[in-house]
């Protein structure tokens, strides 16, 4: 029999927003907000994470939409789990870098019950599906006692586990901005076992006119405290045609720019090594899409 039980806390089940907000305002950071539950459940194993209360997201509505609007973009609710990305036709048109990223994620059982936003939530820099929105360029929608407010995933994460929504403030919703018929966009990742977490993960966008490179965004995770936007190897893309040449500078300055650590999954010497040849492949995969 295993001897892992978690420890006791009392479930708050609220009916809609209005009364998540009004708990959460009441308890503070003495209670953890459960949706898919697949990283919530191990943490409560672990002291410093434990909290008194837990609330259950499971009974109120209006957050499982994932809808595309044309000139707007994709909508991502808290509660939208990431095995329903691998099903949706405009995530697998339009961002096949978000796409790409849900394939790769864990096991069909996780996919199955972990959110979007609880992969943005958790702050890790290993986070498939943070990356993947990071090169995108989502905000996050944060509903509090104020009211609500829009944070830029630019400046969502503020260090390993810490994110910018107060302990008021409930995530709603993930907005991706609109593509258009010449954005790319794509992502990989490195893992010993596929189950694994990332020991490197990037994604790239990419707005494209006539071959030249207008615009990009790139982000790699596993590199830093958070996941990172490689913005001194976007300027080498922007106004520039992507060519071979052009490539290898790329994998040099990747290599220059990322801070990675060494952990039990790889080597900081290792990460630093691929990274560039990592994202040279992903901007020739999302090339190869036109």
């Amino acid at each position: 029999m295993s001897s892992r039980v978690l420890p006791q806390f009392d479930l708050l089940q609220p009916r809609n927003v209005a009364d998540v907000v009004a708990l959460l305002s009441q308890h503070e950071d003495q209670v953890s907000i459960l949706s898919g539950g697949t990283d919530l459940l191990v943490w409560g194993y672990i002291e410093k994470h434990k909290t008194p209360y837990v609330l259950s997201l499971s009974a109120i509505e209006g957050l499982d939409n994932l809808d595309y609007v044309a000139g707007e973009g994709l909508r991502i609710g808290a509660k939208v789990k990431v095995a329903q990305l691998l099903k949706h036709p405009d995530v697998i048109k339009r961002y096949p870098a978000l796409y790409e990223a849900a394939v790769n994620f864990a096991t069909p059982q996780i996919r199955n019950m972990a959110t979007v936003m609880g992969n943005v939530l958790r702050a890790s820099p290993a986070g498939d599906c943070s990356c993947a929105i990071l090169a995108l360029g989502a905000q996050v929608v944060l509903q509090g006692s104020a009211g609500q407010r829009l944070v830029a995933i630019d400046d969502f994460w503020v260090s390993y586990g810490v994110t910018e929504r107060k302990p008021d403030e409930l995530a709603v919703e993930l907005r991706i901005p609109d593509v258009t018929s010449e954005t790319r966009s794509g992502f990989q990742r490195l893992t010993r076992v596929h189950e694994d977490l990332s020991k490197l993960n990037v994604a790239v966008r990419l707005e494209m006119e006539q071959g030249t490179c207008k615009q990009a965004r790139i982000a790699m995770g596993c590199v830093g405290p958070t996941p990172l936007r490689l913005k001194k190897t976007e300027r080498l893309l922007t106004g520039a045609k992507i060519t071979a040449e052009l490539l290898q500078q790329i994998v040099a300055s990747a290599r220059e720019e990322v801070t990675p650590i060494d952990d039990q999954r790889s080597t900081a010497e290792y990460r630093r090594q691929v990274s560039g040849v990592i994202l040279k492949r992903v901007i020739e995969q999302a090339l190869a899409k036109s």
